[in-house]
């Protein structure tokens, strides 16, 4: 086969896979949770380079737990931190099961992925950079059966 042939069949599937990337999409973070165990002073933190304060955004907390989770909620703590935005953090409770038990996640066996919405169409007060920090805020600590927590962020249209 010769070399230009070569190179082709190499960076086609380079080429296809970019071409997947939605690019409304700003951030998309996994953090594991060392030995399924949350404490208060592992918060998951995310980095945004904001350039039009006009654009709204979709915000998500990407979330993995076990089958041994034993609570039908969570309780999240929310930090936006950026230039002159004083720090005011927010609880908000996420559901996870049905009044049954049923996981509202997806998955199968023992692990259950959620995209939980924290704000829909936000709009960042400034441009610059900020800091997404996400606690865990239940009664335990730590926390058990976490598997990852992330944050997800995408322009909305």
């Amino acid at each position: 086969m010769e070399f230009k042939k070569l190179l082709f069949l190499f960076f086609l599937p380079v080429v296809g896979i970019q071409g997947c990337v939605d690019q409304n999409v700003k951030v998309d973070t996994y953090q594991a949770i060392p030995k399924q165990t949350w404490s208060y002073v592992n918060p998951v933190k995310a980095n945004i380079n904001i350039t039009d304060s006009m654009q709204a955004y979709n915000i998500y907390v990407n979330f993995r737990h076990t089958a041994d989770y034993k609570y039908a909620n969570i309780w999240l703590r929310f930090h936006i931190i950026g230039p002159n935005q004083k720090d005011i953090p927010v609880r908000q409770e996420f559901q996870l099961a049905m009044p049954d038990g049923q996981w509202l996640g997806t998955g199968s066996g023992n692990l259950f992925t959620y995209q939980l919405i924290y704000k829909e169409r936000y709009k960042f007060a400034s441009t610059g950079k900020y800091t997404l920090i996400v606690e865990q805020n239940m009664r335990d600590n730590p926390l058990k059966g976490i598997n990852d927590v992330g944050i997800f962020i995408e322009e909305t249209k």
